[in-house]
C-alpha cells in the first residue's frame, strides 16, 4: 500500500517541477509574457525549477523515508538542498529563515518568531502540499494532520497552515477521481475542501471561489480571487482551486489558464500542476515535458 501511495506523490511531485518550470518562464516584460500565453507559445527559456520543487522534494523524501512528515528532517533536508543551490528563487525571509537555521538557531524557534511572532502567512507551505495530498489520500484526518506539520516547519501562521490543507485536500480529491472512487462536479469539488478547513480568511475566501461563476475575464478572476502577487497564501490558494475545480482533467489546458493570471507564477503553476497530474488525461500532457528540469535525476533528491 505504501507502494501505491508514493507512486501517487512521486506522480504529484513531477506535476509540481513541471508547473512550477512552466510558470517560471512566464517571468518577463508582461506584454510580451501576455502575448506568448495568448499564442500558447512557450518563452525561449530553460525549463528549469525553482525553490518550489526543490521544497517538495524534501516532502517526498520524508513520506518516502517514515511514511509521514518528520519536522526535524524536513527542517534538515530543507537546509542542505538550500545550501546546494541558493539561487533558486528563495524569498527574503526564507533567506533570513535558513541563515538562522544554519547558525544553530531551532527551526520551530526561526518560524514562530516570522512577523513578530505571528509566523508567515506566505504560500510556501501550501506550494509543496500537493504531494502530501496525494499520499494520504484515502485519510483525511492524516492528511490534514501531516500538512499542518510540513507547514509549520517554515511558516506557523494559521492561514498559511489552512491554505496547505487546501492544496492537500485538492490533490487527495483528485486521486480519488482517477481510482474511480468519487466524481465531483465544480462546486462540490470546492465545497469538499472548504468543509474540512477550520475556520480561517483562506476558508471565507473559497466562498469567493465557489460564487465566481460563469466565464469571468481573466481580470476579474484576479480582482476577486488574487493571483499569489502578494505571495501569501490568501492571495495564492484560491485561484488555483478554482481553476483546478473547472480544468483538472486537462493538465496543460489547466497550466494555461493558470499562468493567464501572471502573478507569482511559478508556485499558482506548481500547485495547478502538482494536483492536475493526478486525475488528468495522458493524453494532456505537454510535447515540452522530457525538456524540464527532472527533478528525480537532480542533486536535491540523489543526494
Amino acid at each position: 500500500m505504501k507502494t501505491d501511495r508514493l507512486f501517487f506523490a512521486s506522480k504529484s511531485l513531477t506535476g509540481v517541477s513541471l508547473g512550477d518550470a512552466f510558470g517560471e518562464s512566464f517571468f518577463g516584460e508582461e506584454s510580451l509574457m501576455k502575448s506568448h500565453i495568448h499564442q500558447r507559445i512557450l518563452p525561449g527559456t530553460d525549463l528549469d525549477f525553482t525553490d518550489d520543487t526543490i521544497m517538495t522534494v524534501a516532502i517526498f523524501k520524508s513520506l518516502e523515508k517514515f511514511g509521514e512528515i518528520d519536522q526535524d528532517f524536513l527542517a534538515e533536508e530543507f537546509t542542505r538542498n538550500y545550501y546546494l543551490d541558493i539561487n533558486r528563487g528563495y524569498g527574503p525571509s526564507m533567506h533570513q529563515y535558513f541563515r538562522a537555521v544554519k547558525d544553530g538557531d531551532y527551526w520551530k524557534d526561526v518560524s514562530y518568531a516570522k512577523f513578530e511572532g505571528q509566523g508567515s502567512m506566505g504560500n510556501g507551505g501550501a506550494m509543496r502540499a500537493s504531494v502530501i495530498g496525494a499520499y494520504f489520500y484515502d485519510d483525511i484526518e492524516q492528511l490534514k494532520k501531516n500538512a499542518e506539520l510540513s507547514c509549520e516547519v517554515t511558516h506557523a501562521n494559521k492561514e498559511a497552515i489552512e491554505g496547505t490543507k487546501a492544496v492537500a485536500l485538492a490533490a487527495a480529491l483528485a486521486v480519488q477521481e482517477k481510482l474511480g472512487l468519487r466524481k465531483f462536479v465544480q462546486q462540490e469539488f470546492i465545497r469538499n475542501i472548504q468543509n474540512e478547513l477550520d475556520d480561517s480568511d483562506m476558508k471565507s475566501k473559497l466562498n469567493k471561489v465557489l460564487y465566481l461563476d460563469g466565464n469571468p475575464g481573466i481580470e476579474m478572476v484576479i480582482n476577486t480571487l488574487g493571483n499569489g502577487v502578494k505571495m501569501t497564501a490568501q492571495d495564492t490558494v484560491p485561484i488555483v482551486i478554482w481553476m483546478l475545480s473547472r480544468y483538472r482533467y486537462n493538465f496543460e489546458e489547466c497550466l494555461w489558464n493558470t499562468v493567464d493570471a501572471l502573478g507569482d507564477r511559478d508556485t499558482t503553476c506548481a500547485v495547478a500542476g502538482g494536483v492536475s497530474i493526478l486525475c488528468s488525461q495522458e493524453n494532456t500532457l505537454p510535447d515540452w515535458i522530457n525538456k524540464a528540469e527532472n527533478w528525480g535525476k537532480s542533486k536535491f533528491y540523489e543526494h
